[in-house]
C-alpha cells in the first residue's frame, strides 16, 4: 500500500497555502482532487480544484461505491474522495496529498493506518481565523459565522491528528510540513 498525506484544518487557516507550497517544492507529491456537490466559486475549474457534480449525481456516485470517503460536510452540500484518484496519484509513482474536512481525514487514517500521515493546519486563534476569513472577501458575513461555528467543532479534534502545524508564521509552517513530509516519505 502507498503513502498518504491528510492535511485537515478550518477554513481560513492557512492550509492551502501549506499545500500550494509542498506541491511547487521538490517532494514526489500529487494533490488529490476532492469532488464536491456545490457550485465552483471565482475561478474554480472542474478537475483542478474540485470535480464538481450535481447533488443527484453525487448521491448515485456514493450508491455505486465510487469513493474512498465522503462527507456532508454543510447541509446538502457534499465532498469525497474518489477510488480513482488514489489510482491515478499512484500510477505515477507518487505520494497522495489530500485536502480534506477533520472528519474525512480521520476517516482517511483510520483506512491508511501507519500509512498515513494526518496533520491539522491550526490558526493561532479564532480572532485570527476571522480576520483571515473577512480579508479574503470571498463570502458573505453569514457565511463567515457558519465557518467560524465549524472551525471551533473541528478544533475539537486537532489532538486526533499525528501532527498540529500551528499557522501564526506562514513561512515556518510551510517549513514545518515540507520537514515532517519528507521524513515521513524517507521513513
Amino acid at each position: 500500500m502507498e503513502k498518504v498525506i491528510i492535511f485537515s484544518a478550518p477554513s481560513g487557516s492557512g492550509k492551502s497555502s501549506i499545500i500550494n507550497n509542498l506541491l511547487n517544492g521538490k517532494l514526489p507529491l500529487e494533490f488529490s482532487i476532492s469532488a464536491t456537490s456545490r457550485k465552483p466559486r471565482g475561478e474554480e475549474q472542474d478537475g483542478k480544484e474540485y470535480y464538481f457534480f450535481s447533488r443527484e449525481e453525487f448521491k448515485q456516485r456514493i450508491a455505486d461505491d465510487e469513493f474512498l470517503e465522503w462527507e456532508e460536510v454543510y447541509a446538502g452540500c457534499f465532498y469525497g474522495t474518489l477510488k480513482t484518484e488514489l489510482e491515478r496519484i499512484w500510477m505515477k509513482e507518487k505520494v497522495v496529498l489530500f485536502d480534506v474536512d477533520v472528519i474525512g481525514g480521520l476517516n482517511i487514517k483510520k483506512i491508511f493506518g501507519d500509512k498515513a500521515l494526518a496533520i491539522f493546519v491550526e490558526p493561532p486563534s479564532i480572532e485570527v481565523l476571522r480576520a483571515r476569513l473577512n480579508k479574503r472577501a470571498t463570502d458573505t458575513t453569514e457565511k463567515i459565522e457558519e465557518r467560524i461555528a465549524k472551525a471551533e467543532f473541528e478544533l475539537g479534534f486537532a489532538k486526533e491528528f499525528d501532527v498540529i502545524i500551528v499557522n501564526e508564521n506562514l513561512s515556518l509552517a510551510q517549513k514545518e510540513a515540507e520537514q515532517l513530509i519528507k521524513k515521513f516519505i524517507e521513513d
